[in-house]
């Protein structure tokens, strides 16, 4: 669910991966913003996760 932004910049939102796997309910999500060009894969970084308490990896989803 990117959006347009202007020039090559578009925002993206990322989500937790190790919540999945857990029976914790809820989601732990994040927007930033990405440059189009020069990172072309998605992205996936270690963000804290306030439902399990600690910092997980979570990854850029449609």
């Amino acid at each position: 669910m990117a959006k347009k932004s202007k020039g090559n910049r578009i925002q993206v939102i990322l989500e937790c991966t190790e919540q999945k796997e857990t029976t914790v309910p809820g989601t732990s999500r994040y927007m930033t913003y990405k440059n189009r060009k020069t990172t072309t894969e998605r992205l996936e970084l270690r963000k804290f996760n306030p439902n399990l308490k600690k910092v997980t990896l979570h990854k850029e989803i449609k």
